[in-house]
């Protein structure tokens, strides 16, 4: 029994992380070791960067399992076992060479995030009876077709990375997924954009690149990456493969009638009684975020923004820091989906915020409420002896606090980090910011990240939430000012919040008005 396998067996862990040369050592010499499969109280599960070809279908025993992280290995095909696995929500296995997916992964009725990215797919199963799920990246592989996803079943199917492939259409019915903000088709073999695109409302970002599109001026605008006039253009000129009357309404009086509802509904909107104000301030030109590429294969995701003119009470500081907590184990899926960190802005003294990744060893920071600074190796390992000192003091089987996170960076060969330009390190998702731009009762101003390795529509669901409970919390109007986020080469990723982004529906008191 492997040494990792013993301890999690011995001290019933529920996370185990095993990946890296030594792991594909022990595979080539000995085989992968069966034991794990007697690990059933296990809820996360990843093995990654090892010479693994293969899964038992002994898999299937492990029926507490979550999560399960399989990507960056030697597969050629994804065992059936798999998808029996009924508590599963985030599958990854991405980086492998599977050529195909069972039938049966539509029985994931849990599933949330699949991410099967640069494999050798070159058709992909029916999902529709898969209601929770949000994320699903299929990027880089030899799809032909456009995958059948496009059930109105798949009622938060928020995400579509199909980038990479060789699909040649996009079907009419796109417009049947309810909640779609984000799809990437670029590098692809389309030709001809159907009008039905213009039908997904929600749709906010849209990429079309690298496609023969044979409408020019479409090309074009495609080329230029703006989301709202592609749509407005496909909504005007590209046909639809049933005739929709309401479509294109004629002008008279059925047209003035329409108009007038539309100016009717916004005084209503007007006339609604909110209770707070948000007000998005816009993005400091002297601020950015600029994340480098290394972060792509760690922890890609991150959005930010500053929360202006915050007057904390002791109470309301201490509640906040409650709330962060609960949003942790909330709609973060306990930082398996999102961390939250909170900065104070005045503190970060740099103008550039870079999102990048370091050794182990060569991250040094100051962890929060800890006195010395230390590296990112040292930090894991004090915090490890802690975890298991503290389980075995309270007789646990489980860690609680910041320990039980531990298992999400552990076998990294690289840590994902936030340094300003002083090269001091302000954040270590998803671990612990750094103790010199902590937050206080006395802060005014803060800085929030959320950094996510599944997609970016996970980071800004969390930090929409947070701002909607600070403002409860506060009870009071909250400026808001944007962010923009930078890729390396400094062109600009994305700004939050965006035009799409604090949108709470009706039902929530809070009015937000934008500063142009």
């Amino acid at each position: 029994m492997w040494p990792e396998i013993r301890t999690a067996k011995n001290e019933k862990r529920r996370e185990l992380v095993l990946g890296g040369s030594e792991i594909s050592q022990r595979i080539e010499k000995d085989g992968f070791s069966a034991t794990i499969y007697e690990l059933t109280d296990l809820n996360y599960l990843s093995i990654t960067d090892t010479s693994l070809s293969e899964i038992s279908s002994d898999i299937a025993k492990l029926e507490s399992l979550q999560t399960l992280i399989l990507h960056s290995n030697k597969f050629r095909e994804c065992n059936e076992a798999i998808t029996k696995l009924s508590k599963l929500k985030i599958l990854d296995l991405s980086r492998n060479s599977i050529e195909r997916i069972p039938e049966s992964i539509a029985s994931l009725s849990q599933i949330i995030t699949i991410n099967i990215s640069n494999n050798k797919l070159e058709s992909f199963p029916t999902l529709s009876n898969n209601a929770k799920l949000t994320v699903v990246d299929l990027s880089c592989n030899a799809l032909t077709t456009f995958p059948n996803l496009c059930n109105s079943d798949l009622v938060n199917l928020s995400e579509l990375k199909l980038q990479g492939n060789h699909i040649d259409s996009i079907p009419s019915n796109i417009n049947v997924l309810p909640s779609l903000k984000v799809m990437d088709v670029s590098n692809n073999k389309i030709k001809i954009l159907p009008g039905e695109l213009a039908d997904c409302h929600k749709l906010k970002e849209i990429n079309l690149k690298s496609n023969p599109i044979s409408d020019r001026r479409l090309f074009k605008l495609i080329d230029q990456c703006r989301t709202k006039q592609i749509i407005d253009y496909v909504k005007q000129n590209c046909p639809r493969a049933t005739k929709d009357a309401n479509s294109n309404p004629k002008p008279g009086k059925k047209g003035a009638k329409t108009k007038q509802k539309s100016d009717d509904s916004e005084s209503n909107e007007d006339e609604l009684s909110y209770k707070y104000t948000i007000t998005v301030k816009p993005a400091n030109e002297d601020f950015k975020v600029v994340v480098e590429n290394s972060t792509k294969t760690i922890r890609e995701h991150i959005v930010c923004c500053l929360v202006n003119n915050i007057v904390f009470t002791e109470d309301t500081f201490k509640e906040f820091i409650k709330l962060q907590n609960k949003l942790h184990d909330g709609i973060c899926e306990k930082r398996n989906a999102a961390t939250i960190a909170t900065h104070d802005y005045k503190k970060l003294d740099s103008s550039i915020i870079k999102y990048t990744t370091l050794p182990p060893s060569q991250l040094k920071l100051k962890p929060l409420y800890r006195a010395t600074e230390m590296s990112g190796a040292e930090l894991f390992a004090r915090l490890q002896t802690e975890a298991d000192n503290l389980r075995k003091e309270k007789k646990r089987n489980t860690y609680s606090g910041i320990h039980k996170y531990l298992y999400l960076v552990a076998g990294k060969p690289t840590f994902p980090c936030l340094v300003n330009e002083k090269g001091d390190v302000i954040s270590f998702p998803p671990i612990t910011n750094s103790d010199i731009t902590k937050i206080e009762p006395t802060t005014t101003q803060i800085f929030i990240e959320v950094t996510s390795s599944l997609t970016q529509v996970v980071c800004k669901a969390a930090l929409n939430e947070i701002i909607k409970e600070l403002v409860n919390l506060l009870g009071t109007d909250l400026e808001v000012q944007q962010v923009r986020i930078l890729d390396q080469e400094e062109k600009l990723r994305l700004v939050y919040p965006g035009k799409n982004d604090l949108k709470f529906g009706e039902h929530i008191p809070i009015k937000v008005t934008r500063i142009r």
